[in-house]
């Protein structure tokens, strides 16, 4: 049996309704069929990304149905874990939802003289969510600065903390912004800080929490909430909101087709990192995983998970990169 240290079953009602409103685009016929070419078997240890977490578990369950003698565990603290644990050979696979900092690839080089390989995975719209119950459309990068950041160099005329500032009226106008976030381990964190905080500093007020699933959770729960995490997590108690790269520019909801046309702005490649020397092949095991994931299987299961596949293209160059 496939040992794992998340359980997918507390997931499954996300990936419904992810899955239902994210329908896959039409299919790249060009997409890799996968077909084992020899049996593989021992076990896999992937440390990471939380946001991957959901998409790691699925492709291994996949994955072993092929290889039945595969065992996977999957970690998920944070993407900060993922090179120290490819350092220390804790694990095979780091997964991402960044690149690695120019420090963590340095730290890397140091120990083993080449750097680590990244592969692209999928593509992931990093949604900022409110309560069903809230009326507001959208928000441009600049109203999302105010309300999170204490630095606001998005240049936004006030700090925003209730939600009439924010642009709602009536009962909602005097009523105080809830902050919902993750940790600094993670990095979504450092993404929606570079990218929505304009590489400035959060508020002290914004609840960080240990997971994706906790931030959706709490904005759940709490009417006057707003947070952000991966499109993946999304459920029906919390709607993703329409952003605009300006204020007074069109506003884009996380929808695939607005995520390709580079509409929607806070779209990201989710990667796994592995150890390959240069010059020598990665081992069976990880090779044929690897091969999966960018396989028109295991690009099924990301639309499944309620991400964005890769192009044919993309694909042709991430295989390239394992030779």
């Amino acid at each position: 049996m496939m040992k794992t240290k998340i359980i997918i079953t507390i997931f499954s009602a996300s990936l419904l309704f992810a899955a239902s409103i994210f329908a896959a685009p039409r299919g790249d016929e060009k997409l890799p069929v996968y077909k084992k070419t020899g049996t593989v078997s021992g076990t896999i240890n992937s440390i990471g990304s939380d946001t991957m977490n959901n998409l790691m578990t699925l492709w291994a369950e996949a994955f072993a149905k092929f290889h039945p003698g595969v065992k996977v565990q999957v970690e998920g603290k944070g993407s900060s874990t993922a090179p120290p644990a490819l350092i220390a050979g804790t694990s095979q696979f780091g997964p991402m939802s960044r690149a690695m900092k120019n420090e963590e690839v340095d730290k890397f080089e140091k120990k083993f003289g080449y750097k680590p390989t990244a592969i692209k995975t999928s593509i992931d719209a990093l949604a900022v969510y409110v309560n069903k119950d809230n009326p507001i459309k959208s928000l441009s990068l600049q109203h999302v600065d105010a309300i999170f950041s204490k630095t606001r160099r998005g240049n936004h005329t006030e700090d925003i903390q209730n939600w009439g500032q924010a642009g709602l009226t009536g009962i909602w106008a005097q009523k105080p912004i809830s902050l919902y976030g993750r940790n600094s381990a993670s990095g979504t964190y450092g993404y929606f800080k570079k990218t929505a905080l304009f590489k400035g500093d959060y508020k002290n007020t914004v609840k960080e929490q240990p997971g994706s699933a906790s931030v959706v959770q709490g904005i759940t729960e709490d009417k006057f909430g707003i947070g952000y995490s991966g499109i993946g997590y999304i459920t029906s108690g919390v709607r993703a909101i329409a952003l605009s790269k300006k204020t007074g520019e069109p506003a884009f909801g996380p929808e695939i087709e607005n995520v390709m046309a580079k509409k929607y702005p806070l779209a990201r490649f989710l990667y796994l990192y592995v150890n390959k020397t240069p010059g020598k092949n990665l081992s069976p095991l990880t090779h044929e995983f690897l091969k999966f994931v960018l396989s028109k299987q295991g690009q099924e299961i990301v639309v499944k998970d309620g991400y964005m596949p890769l192009s044919a293209k993309i694909i042709q160059d991430e295989l390239s990169a394992l030779q």
